[in-house]
């Protein structure tokens, strides 16, 4: 980062600027910024690389869960069995990948390194809604690798201290944000473990009924979505399942975890399909 010539940092690094991170890379190392490197921008929708799948969120009293299946997968082929795609991005939220795996991985890194230079220069945190929207600006800048097939779809969920609950935000590619309410899930068994989670969701939900849900609406996921990944009991890797309130961003360690998918599991051995939400 010295300039060779003098030994001292550059210009760049020295002068006054704005508060976002991403603004500042574009100026001065844009080839850094995911999906603006021109020899990746010639990549077509062929490419085999590794894609994540299927991400839920679901709001309880008190704040949000986030989790996520560990398959990745490169067209018929498992390229991963534990690849992680929940992810802190600070303390008090989460964020969750799908679509191209390591396009996503970059994105959520900028987006952590964003929101702690905000609050360095800043002295403060930004909103809840204000993370939610440098996520939007992120995600459209990937909008050309998008249209060649390598798009990235997070889902964003977090504690919002002004309101004092959960909540969930959902992207598109061009970097549309749309608040999601109660429960959401995205990537390809999106559709249905948002089928699960409709029949099991109820307002009143604790944080231990809350994460049950989730592993059975991944489980769901997995059971009609090739490309979603089932707990695989056998070489003990469980989704990655987080929690994030007013104490903050809590990842469940893999036993705890574990002590539900096989709870669950137990009781698919009786009922295959799943609870069975009550008529009233």
């Amino acid at each position: 980062m010295t300039d060779p010539g003098s030994g001292r940092l550059p210009a760049a690094l020295l002068a006054h600027g704005t508060s976002s991170f991403s603004d500042f890379l574009e100026d001065f190392a844009p080839h850094l910024v995911p999906g603006a490197d021109p020899a990746r921008q010639r990549a077509t929708g062929d490419l085999a690389v590794p894609h994540g799948t299927t991400i839920v969120a679901l709001t309880f009293a008190g704040g949000v869960v986030m989790a996520g299946d560990r398959r990745a997968t490169m067209g018929n082929v498992i390229a991963q069995r534990d690849i992680e795609k929940v992810y802190p991005a600070d303390d008090h939220s989460a964020v969750g990948i799908a679509g191209t795996a390591g396009l996503a991985i970059e994105l959520v890194r900028l987006l952590q390194v964003e929101l702690e230079h905000y609050e360095k220069i800043e002295g403060t945190t930004l909103s809840l809604s204000g993370k939610a929207n440098r996520l939007a600006t992120m995600i459209r800048g990937n909008l050309g690798m998008a249209m060649q097939g390598l798009a990235v779809v997070p889902l964003f969920a977090g504690f919002d201290h002004e309101s004092q609950r959960g909540r969930i935000f959902s992207y598109d590619v061009t970097g549309g944000r749309y608040e999601e309410h109660e429960y959401h899930a995205v990537g390809s068994g999106g559709f249905f473990a948002r089928g699960s989670l409709k029949k099991l969701y109820t307002p009143a939900m604790t944080e231990t009924d809350a994460v049950e849900a989730a592993v059975q609406g991944l489980y769901d996921a997995a059971d009609d979505d090739s490309a979603t990944g089932g707990p695989d009991l056998m070489r003990g890797i469980f989704p990655v399942v987080a929690t994030v309130t007013d104490a903050g961003y809590r990842r469940l360690p893999d036993g705890e975890v574990g002590d539900v998918v096989r709870q669950v599991v137990r009781a698919r051995q009786d009922r295959p399909d799943g609870p069975v939400a009550p008529l009233s």
